[in-house]
């Protein structure tokens, strides 16, 4: 069987759709994590587009050793300066540049000729090529460009020393039988294609992502590009779980392989989620909480039977086997590390010391502690900085009574370490409760979008909480867990607002750097 390199973009693409926003410990959990899925290369931020973005690419590029990291970059010399500075310390320095190639963005857009986009395609490639070994050149919203000029460019971009040559289908407009000509096309029509690799990327403004990636790859495509659960600007990007099954599924038919390590596709699709706050909905193919359910009559007969009847996917090879009680309020300290090692996590003593205290408080609370309670604990310990808050939740209370006007009254330390002390009412609890935390933190709020969801099942399960909010202008989220949905609420409240004024202080101190 060949062989297809997978391209993630969660950490660029993904990152980009609206309300998600990772502090860089948070990305470089997610690469550690990407790395062990095994994929072939890691797109890890836009180093030219902020300090944050540098830091986290960097930092990730000196971290993960078993799959390239890349960046992205304009085709401009700047951009490309700045994405050497943050990937040569990698152990195979990579760059993606991109330039549109479509007429509608090259005349509204670029304001360019067509014959001043070859120029500046084959000026930034031959520029890059002194500093990387690895060259991606993207040919932006392929999918609407004029055949004969994409071939005409590509041909340029190789000739100037790409190794790989990238057609995204941008906006999503394609239709597989399209996407599929286009690659087609190429490879038929461009001399020395079959040098270097063919790269397709995938948007779902249509829903046809996996549809087009895999007709892609039916034509030449020997890379694909996408993010876990299919996050991204809009309607999202193929995702990767999706096309990675679907080989293994249909293997005999597509006889291509991966290198993706199938049974870690349930941890980072959960990863994911949790970090970005982007819920997964439950009929999500693969990795959807009802991806494996039978409720019908007929469906259920057919399973007891025989499985196969109607599950295509078993939840063992995505990593879902059903787990029973992990751990309890008397499990030991060699226990708790010992499921944390099997779960993947590989904490400092300090860190593991701190989950396990979590656990304990956890383990006196709810009768049954769940593997999913054990993935939030521990991922918290293992993205936490271990910087002191610089807002930091002591107790909230709120009266509420349905003929009454709900009161909240919260305590919190603040930056100079002192007890601060607040109360005031909204037209229901949660608003009572931010309309409070906004008398606390110095500083304009106005909350975008708020939700409360539950880990695990049953009547104690935990519930996380998701504020996306503007603080000062700047768009921040924040996240927190608890048994109790408002205390989650309160504690996600001073994350985002944590996250920004950390942001803005290492934001600081590189500019006096």
């Amino acid at each position: 069987m060949s062989q297809i390199d997978i391209f993630d973009t969660t950490l660029r693409d993904g990152e980009q759709s609206a309300g998600i926003n990772l502090n860089t410990a948070e990305k470089i959990e997610i690469a550690r994590q990407l790395e062990r899925l095994g994929v072939t290369i890691i797109e890890s931020g836009f180093p030219a587009s902020s300090p944050g973005d540098f830091d986290a690419v960097q930092r990730i590029a000196g971290t993960v050793k078993n799959s390239i990291v890349t960046g992205l970059s304009r085709s401009m010399k700047a951009d490309i300066d700045r994405t050497w500075e943050a990937l040569k310390g990698a152990e195979q320095p990579h760059i993606h540049i991109f330039l549109a190639t479509s007429p509608i963005h090259m005349e509204h857009k670029l304001m360019k000729t067509p014959e001043q986009v070859v120029d500046i395609a084959v000026e930034s490639v031959r520029y890059a090529k002194k500093f990387f070994p690895l060259v991606q050149w993207s040919a932006e919203d392929a999918s609407r460009s004029d055949p004969e000029f994409l071939a005409h460019i590509i041909k340029k971009v190789i000739e100037a020393g790409a190794t790989t040559v990238n057609l995204p289908d941008t906006v999503g407009y394609a239709t597989p039988e399209e996407y599929g000509a286009m690659f087609r096309y190429m490879t038929e029509n461009v001399p020395g294609i079959e040098n270097v690799k063919l790269s397709a990327h995938c948007h779902n403004d249509l829903g046809m992502a996996t549809a087009n990636t895999l007709a892609a790859i039916e034509n030449g495509a020997t890379q694909v590009e996408g993010t876990i659960n299919g996050i991204g600007e809009r309607a999202g990007n193929v995702a990767l779980e999706e096309i990675a099954v679907a080989l293994h599924i249909r293997k005999q038919f597509y006889e291509i392989e991966t290198g993706i390590n199938l049974n870690e596709i349930k941890r980072s699709s959960q990863l994911v989620s949790q970090l970005t706050g982007s819920i997964i909905q439950p009929n999500k193919a693969v990795v959807g909480k009802n991806a494996f359910a039978h409720e019908s009559g007929i469906h259920q007969d057919g399973m007891l039977k025989n499985p196969l009847t109607y599950e295509i996917i078993t939840p063992e090879l995505i990593g879902d086997a059903a787990t029973e009680l992990v751990l309890g309020k008397h499990s030991g300290r060699h226990a708790f590390r010992d499921r944390a090692v099997k779960m993947g996590f590989e904490l400092p003593d300090a860190k593991l010391n701190e989950a396990f205290i979590e656990f304990k408080k956890l383990a006196d609370r709810k009768k049954q502690i769940t593997e999913d309670d054990l993935f939030v604990l521990l991922t918290d310990q293992q993205i936490n900085d271990t910087e002191t808050p610089i807002y930091e939740l002591e107790s909230v209370q709120v009266q509420y009574g349905t003929a009454n006007i709900p009161t909240a009254t919260a305590s919190a330390i603040g930056p100079d370490g002192t007890s601060i002390h607040e109360a005031a009412t909204g037209s229901g609890s949660v608003e009572a409760i931010f309309n409070t935390l906004e008398r606390i933190v110095e500083g304009k709020v106005h909350i975008l979008d708020y939700r409360v969801t539950s880990i695990g099942k049953g009547r104690d399960a935990l519930g996380e909480a998701v504020i996306n909010m503007s603080y000062d202008g700047e768009t921040v989220t924040g996240r927190d867990v608890a048994q109790d949905v408002l205390e989650a609420t309160a504690k996600a409240y001073f994350n985002a607002v944590n996250r920004q004024l950390v942001k803005q202080g290492n934001k600081t101190k590189i500019q006096a750097v």
